[in-house]
C-alpha cells in the first residue's frame, strides 16, 4: 500500500516505528530549506527505514541518540549499498526532532582541558572581554600560546612564574624557521601579548615580552596582485544574467569592483544594510566598523535585479543566500571566494590570484593611476592606518614621484 508523505514523496509502504508520524513535518522543513524533491524522497525514505529499524531493535522515542542512527547504516550496508550523503541525512533528521522537542538533547561529553589549555582559554576570555579583540585576532593567536605552554609545560601544572627569557628565545628559534614569513611575525606577536597578560596577572615579574626575538621583516615587499581592469570587464560579460547564480555573482563581482569590499562584507550584507532612498550602502568592516558608502546606479540595479528575479525565499536577512540548500547565507567569506574562483576558472582568465581581494587592490591601482591621493585611496578602502595604504604608492612611479622629497640644493 502506497503512502505519500508531503503531496510529493511517495512511499510503497506506510511508515512504522517511533519516527513515523513525523516524517512529514520533517519533509516540509526540508522543502523549506530549498531541498530539490529528489533529495527530499530520498531523506524521508531514509528516515522511514530508520523509524523501522528502531521499532524491530526495541528502541522507543525517547530513547533515540546518535549513536543508533550510526548503528542503523551499518546494518543497512549488510543489504543496500550506502550513499554519500546517508550520515548526514540521518544527523539533519535527529536534529529536527531535537528543535522540535521530540527527542531529548544529548549531554556533551566535554574532555577535561590540560592545564596549558585552561590556561590558553583563560588567556582567550582576556583578549575577548578585557582587550576587546576581533574573534579572527584570537584565533589566530591563541594556538600559538597552547603550543608554547605545552611545550614547556607538557601536561603538568602551568606556573608560569618559572618561565626565563631563555623559555621564550627557543622556543621562537625553533618554532619561527617552520613557518611562513607572516605566520612567523604572528607567533612572536601573540608570545609579547600573552607574556604581558601573564606580567598583567601578576604571575610573571619580568618583562619577558621584552625577550621575544624580532623577526626580521621588509617593509612592503611586494606590489599589490590586483585584476586588471579588462579582466574585470571580460569576467562580468561572462557571467549569464539570465540565471538566478548569474544575478547573485554578478552582483557579488560589481560590489567588490566597484565599492572594494572585502569578501567577508559582502557575505555578511543584510538587507537593511542598504538604503534604497538615499542610495547607500552601511557596510561592516574589521571590528564591527560601519561605514556607509554610496550605491554606484548599477551595482544597485545589479543587486535589486537579484532580490526581485533571484534571491530564493528564505527567513534570512542576508542580501545573498546559497544557491543549494538548505539557503541560507554565506557561513563566511569562503563562500565569496569560491564564485570568484570558479567563475576566474569557467573564463580561463589569468587573473594574479584566485581570491576576491585582488579587485580591492583593482580599485586603489585604478583610483592611483587617474590622479586621487593615498588619503583618497584610505579613505575609500576604509583604512584605519595610513601605513596600509602606503603599499600603492609602489604601483604607479609617477604617483611615488610626488611623495619624494626635493633634493637638498636643488636639482642638478
Amino acid at each position: 500500500m502506497q503512502c505519500i508523505i508531503n503531496h510529493q514523496v511517495v512511499l510503497l509502504r506506510v511508515p512504522d516505528g517511533p519516527l513515523a508520524k513525523h516524517l512529514c513535518t520533517f519533509a516540509q522543513s526540508r522543502s523549506a530549506e530549498g531541498y530539490a524533491k529528489k533529495s527530499i524522497h530520498r531523506q524521508v525514505l531514509l528516515a522511514a527505514g530508520f523509524s523501522h529499524w528502531l521499532k524491530r531493535q526495541g528502541v522507543a522515542l525517547c530513547h533515540v541518540r546518535s549513536d543508533d542512527s550510526a548503528r542503523y547504516l551499518r546494518d543497512r550496508t549488510r543489504r543496500v549499498r550506502p550513499c554519500r550523503g546517508d550520515a548526514a541525512a540521518l544527523r539533519h533528521l535527529l536534529d529536527f526532532l531535537r528543535r522540535e522537542g521530540v527527542i531529548a538533547a544529548e549531554k556533551i561529553v566535554v574532555r577535561r582541558l590540560t592545564p596549558a589549555e585552561r590556561c590558553a582559554h583563560e588567556y582567550a576570555q582576556y583578549l575577548h572581554d578585557a582587550r576587546c579583540l576581533a574573534r579572527a585576532t584570537i584565533v589566530n593567536y591563541v594556538p600559538f600560546i597552547r603550543g608554547f605552554l605545552r611545550d614547556h609545560f607538557g601536561d603538568g601544572p602551568v606556573r608560569l612564574a618559572r618561565l626565563n627569557a631563555g623559555d621564550v628565545v627557543r622556543f621562537v628559534q625553533r618554532q619561527a624557521p617552520l613557518l611562513h614569513l607572516k605566520r612567523a611575525k604572528l607567533l612572536t606577536s601573540a608570545l609579547r601579548s600573552f607574556l604581558r597578560y601573564a606580567r598583567y596577572r601578576g604571575e610573571v615579574m619580568l618583562d619577558l615580552a621584552a625577550a621575544v626575538p624580532i623577526v626580521a621583516n621588509w617593509s612592503m615587499p611586494s606590489i599589490p596582485r590586483a585584476i586588471g581592469a579588462d579582466q574585470v570587464r571580460r569576467l562580468l560579460a561572462s557571467i549569464d544574467r539570465r540565471t538566478v547564480i548569474g544575478r547573485r555573482d554578478y552582483a557579488i563581482v560589481l560590489l567588490l569592483a566597484r565599492l572594494g569590499l572585502r569578501a567577508g562584507e559582502v557575505a555578511f550584507l543584510e538587507l537593511e544594510d542598504i538604503d534604497w532612498d538615499v542610495g547607500q550602502v552601511s557596510v561592516r568592516g574589521k571590528r564591527g566598523h560601519r561605514t556607509a558608502l554610496p550605491l554606484p546606479a548599477d551595482v544597485g540595479a545589479a543587486i535589486a535585479a537579484y532580490l526581485r528575479h533571484g534571491r530564493p525565499r528564505s527567513t534570512s536577512r542576508r542580501v545573498f543566500l546559497r544557491s543549494k540548500a538548505p539557503i541560507r547565507g554565506f557561513l563566511g567569506q569562503c563562500g565569496v571566494g569560491s564564485i570568484i574562483r570558479h567563475a576566474l576558472q569557467r573564463t580561463d582568465i589569468q587573473s594574479p590570484t584566485t581570491g576576491a581581494h585582488q579587485f580591492r587592490h583593482a580599485l586603489a591601482t585604478q583610483m592611483l593611476r587617474h590622479g586621487a591621493s593615498l588619503t583618497e585611496i584610505g579613505d575609500a578602502l576604509r583604512h584605519r592606518s595610513p601605513q596600509t595604504t602606503t603599499i600603492y604608492a609602489k604601483v604607479d612611479l609617477k604617483a611615488l614621484r610626488t611623495l619624494a622629497l626635493p633634493w637638498p640644493g636643488g636639482a642638478r
